[in-house]
């Protein structure tokens, strides 16, 4: 069969098929209605004429790009290389690609998660730096997504987070076992949520427990901010050191090294996310693992889960909205009732309602709500 200058066509596919166009458009796009029969025919014709459908337009079509975006903060960081991973194998497995990129700032986290999301199905915003009320923003106006590594104050947000007080709690227990009681903490990021959660537990625990004392040094997230913190680590006369992350406690050990300082004979170091890297250190770090591959699968069970909900139900609109009743069972609330009634914007989840009375008056939703074939 003769082949046009761009590959096999569905018209070919269909022909080879003994089928509609329309057929093989339903037999590639998964629809149920059609008979099995007809849909292995169809997928063995494409097959043999080595048909790839045109992704451009059937996104056109489809309204969707079977794609999502993922922001990280750090490409070099292994334990965003590990949750990349599992996600991006959770997904192709579903029919879907990842798209990566990399906020070197906070101040740059927000945009990008909107610009990401004209050209994506959804986003997944990982360890997400940006204050709180930006963050709310983004989560009105880009959704679908699924935050990790942070609890965004709106509840309906799909959240992956980590339980940092118990892995805290687990890594103090076992320093205080091995009778340490004066602890020194590398901090990490000021701007991360990570850093802020984990600080919280350590002075909850220390806060619990007299016999500990717990001094806090700034620091960062990377190897290089552990390696400039030794000399402080080594002045806090601590005799065990906690770094916000298995990068930090690397650097902090690699220069431990050069100085000569016996680890663990004069001062234990330990680190937290459980990243492959750490089982190379000398000697090999003591962590808190998070099991990055599977925190990936479950980001996208929940993020996919939220792109097969369809978008052609919504809101009542507000004039077929019935009037709220009066104390007495009647439509029309008596005029002492109305005065106890709010008048006003008020939020619900991601949308905004204007009540008066008891009645809604009109509902505000961002334009992430619209299909992305008529957001323009």
């Amino acid at each position: 069969m003769a082949r046009g200058r761009g590959g096999p066509t569905i018209t070919q596919v269909a022909e080879a098929a003994g089928v509609s166009r329309a057929t093989v458009s339903r037999v590639l796009n998964q629809h149920p209605s059609v008979d099995p029969g007809i849909g292995a025919r169809v997928r063995e014709a494409a097959q043999r004429l080595q048909y790839r459908p045109n992704a451009t337009a059937r996104n056109l079509s489809t309204g969707r790009t079977r794609t999502i975006a993922l922001i990280i903060p750090d490409l070099g960081n292994p334990m965003f290389q590990s949750l990349l991973r599992g996600i991006s194998r959770a997904a192709e497995a579903d029919g879907y690609s990842v798209l990566v990129a990399e906020a070197g700032s906070p101040d740059t986290e927000a945009g990008l998660a909107r610009d990401a999301r004209h050209q994506c199905d959804a986003i997944m915003l990982v360890s997400p730096r940006m204050d709180d009320l930006s963050l709310e923003e983004v989560l009105d106006q880009a959704g679908p997504v699924v935050v990790l590594n942070r609890r965004p104050l709106n509840p309906r947000t799909g959240v992956v987070a980590i339980d940092y007080a118990s892995g805290m709690h687990q890594l103090v227990e076992h320093l205080r076992e091995l009778g340490h009681r004066d602890l020194v903490y590398v901090a990490g990021p000021p701007r991360s949520a990570a850093h802020r959660e984990r600080l919280a537990a350590l002075h909850s625990l220390t806060g619990a427990d007299p016999s500990l004392t717990l001094q806090v040094l700034p620091g960062g997230a990377t190897m290089s901010a552990g390696y400039e913190a030794a000399e402080a680590v080594l002045a806090s006369q601590a005799t065990a050191a906690l770094a916000f992350n298995d990068l930090v406690a690397f650097g902090l050990q690699s220069r431990l090294n050069e100085f000569g300082v016996n680890v663990p004979g004069d001062i234990s170091v330990a680190g937290f996310d459980g990243i492959e890297l750490s089982r190379f250190a000398v000697p090999r770090l003591t962590s808190v693992g998070q099991e990055q591959l599977d925190a990936g699968s479950v980001a996208w069970s929940l993020l996919h889960q939220r792109l097969q909900v369809g978008d052609s139900t919504g809101r009542v609109p507000p004039s077929r909205v019935p009037t709220a009743p009066g104390r007495d069972g009647t439509e029309d609330p008596a005029a002492e009732d109305l005065a106890t009634l709010p008048f006003g914007w008020v939020r619900e989840g991601r949308d905004w309602t204007l009540l008066a009375g008891g009645t809604l008056l009109a509902a505000a939703a961002s334009g992430s709500s619209m299909p992305p074939l008529h957001r323009p």
